[in-house]
């Protein structure tokens, strides 16, 4: 499985961004596909996840503010991000889970005025 992400960039508190992640490979055998973000001096830490049977986790940080989806079609998961805080700030990952874990780059969301 590989995974494509893309969409980050610098917008100012308040701001929304959207991230997507498009995979290929082998598909089929993933079951569920989220997002972690990485702040500096931070651990990694899960943002939202969706299952391919439609079941969604968000962080307490993100609920209400971030919004995760699936497009099968297309193979891709998004993360809409609204009323972005400069907390948000960190490198964002996507993730792939099949019979092991699949990472894609890190996209950079800079959340600053």
């Amino acid at each position: 499985v590989q995974l494509q992400a893309s969409g980050g960039g610098l917008v100012q508190p308040g701001g929304s961004l959207r991230l997507s992640c498009a995979a290929s490979g082998s598909i089929f055998s993933i079951n569920v596909m989220g997002w972690f973000r990485q702040a500096p001096g931070k651990q990694r830490e899960l943002v939202a996840s969706i299952a391919n049977g439609g079941s969604i986790t968000y962080a307490r940080s993100v609920r209400g503010r971030f919004t995760i989806s699936r497009d099968n079609a297309k193979n891709t998961v998004y993360l809409q991000m609204n009323s972005l805080k400069p907390e948000d700030t960190a490198v964002y990952y996507c993730l792939a889970s099949a019979s092991e874990m699949y990472w894609g780059q890190g996209t950079q969301v800079t959340v600053s005025s």
